[in-house]
């Protein structure tokens, strides 16, 4: 132990790096992005350890300080401009919700046919049954399956 100790008191930038750089390890392990705010606290820390050497317990605590008001910061404006307004891209199946269609076949007992997205789709509906070339609206997506809903002509 005497041996990080003396290593710290001549590299504090590399112990906190070494910090940095497990905190970086669990957070791209996990993908929570909770863990990256510490990491970069730490790196903070590391620089001004090298810079102006105040002592372990006062780089605890701006470690800690730091750590918690990124958290609290990231939280508050990064997650709202990160968090999507749409459906994700990726899952071309709730890209259809929103989109309008054409009926196909006529709905009975509440399932039907539909044209959506250049595509034949089986369709429910939990309204009485939208007529034959009645446009419709995807509200929501079930397996394979989409609910719609008729758009008054």
């Amino acid at each position: 132990m005497d041996a990080v100790g003396g290593f710290y008191a001549l590299h504090p930038f590399w112990v906190w790096l070494a910090v940095a750089a497990v905190f970086l390890a669990v957070e791209v392990s996990t993908g929570t992005g909770w863990l990256l705010w510490p990491a970069a606290s730490a790196f903070v820390v590391g620089l001004i350890a090298q810079l102006v050497h105040p002592g372990l317990l006062v780089e605890l605590g701006l470690f800690a300080g730091l750590t918690i008001a990124s958290t609290l910061l990231a939280k508050r404006y990064l997650r709202p401009v990160l968090e999507p307004k749409n459906p994700d891209l990726n899952d071309p199946l709730q890209r259809l919700v929103g989109q309008r269609g054409q009926v196909l076949a006529a709905f009975e007992q509440g399932r039907g046919r539909v044209f959506v997205d250049g595509k034949d789709w089986a369709a429910e509906s939990d309204e009485p049954g939208p007529a034959v070339s009645q446009e419709v609206v995807v509200t929501a997506v079930d397996g394979a399956v989409l609910k719609v809903r008729a758009i008054p002509s």
